[in-house]
Parts: C-alpha cells; sequence; structure tokens
C-alpha cells in the first residue's frame, strides 16, 4: 500500500504537505515485477509516471525487426536508490505522449509505484502549487536523463573512434 511516508521518500515529492500527499496516494497503484519483465514497450502510449522504490530497471531502445534485446542496449540502468533517476514516465507530460525507450527489471525484484497522467493532472488543476513542484522536479529529470543519454552517445563515439569505426 502507498502513504505518505512511502511517498516522502521520493525526491519529488518531499516538498509537499501531507494533505497534498494523501491525494497523490489515492491515485497510486504498487507494482512488482521479477528478473527480465518488461515494464513498459518504446513507443507505447505514455499514460503513467513510474518511480521505482525498490529494484534495479535498465531502459534501453529496442531493436529493429523485432529481434530481442538485451543489456547492450541499454541506454541507462536505474536503482531505487538513485535520486533523480527514479523516476520513469515523464514522457506522459510531453508531445507525443510515447514512451522513448523500453523498461525492462534486471534485479530479481523490482517494485514501483505507477500514477496515471490524467489523475496527476486533474489534482495539479485543483493545486497548481501542487503541480508546480511536481513539474518542476520532472524537469530536473528530463535534463538529467538528457546528460545520461549524452553520456553514453559520447561513450560509443569514443569506443567507435578507437576501433576506427
Amino acid at each position: 500500500m502507498v502513504n505518505n511516508e512511502l511517498l516522502k521518500k521520493i525526491e519529488m515529492f518531499k516538498s509537499l504537505e501531507d494533505n497534498q500527499l494523501k491525494k497523490i496516494c489515492k491515485c497510486c497503484k504498487l507494482e512488482k515485477y521479477e528478473y527480465g519483465d518488461k515494464l513498459f514497450t518504446e513507443n507505447d502510449d505514455a499514460n503513467h509516471l513510474w518511480m521505482i522504490i525498490d529494484g534495479t530497471v535498465d531502459l534501453r531502445f529496442e531493436l529493429p525487426g523485432g529481434r530481442p534485446t538485451t543489456s547492450d542496449n541499454t541506454v541507462s540502468s536505474i536503482k531505487a536508490k538513485d535520486v533523480r533517476a527514479k523516476i520513469l514516465g515523464w514522457s506522459c507530460f510531453v508531445h507525443p505522449y510515447r514512451m522513448r525507450l523500453s523498461a525492462y527489471c534486471v534485479s530479481i525484484n523490482c517494485e514501483v509505484i505507477k500514477i496515471e497522467k490524467k489523475d496527476l493532472l486533474k489534482l495539479f488543476q485543483e493545486d497548481p502549487q501542487m503541480g508546480y513542484s511536481v513539474m518542476t522536479y520532472l524537469v530536473k529529470v528530463v535534463g538529467f536523463r538528457f546528460q545520461q543519454f549524452q553520456d553514453v552517445v559520447a561513450e560509443n563515439i569514443g569506443q567507435n573512434l578507437l576501433s576506427g569505426w
């Protein structure tokens, strides 16, 4: 069950008051996955915001032609203990509202909180300060994720240069 104490452990919600957290708790769904399970797939409709509260999730790009993806396709590994990185699904707030990568459980188990975008938007409409606080934090997550992606690209370009492409 998701309660205020659990949400207070998530950096994105730390600035919110108890009554605001209580409203968010009502929208939360707790889900568990096992090693190898796919949480969502690249290009799926982005309808949820996800928070990893236990375990590790890899964000990967899918290979063309239905070939299976592997850890070699990992853009980012996200652990529950990562402060900023543990938020997934920010694409639900950005047009075209599609998941940019696929997410796979790569620990024995992982546990996540999912919140439907429409429920969050309704709360934000009712409480603009809550919306401002959460969205401000999400901008930091997007920036952080972009930096991670740049690092992966730079590393791969460096490897290609060393190997002579």
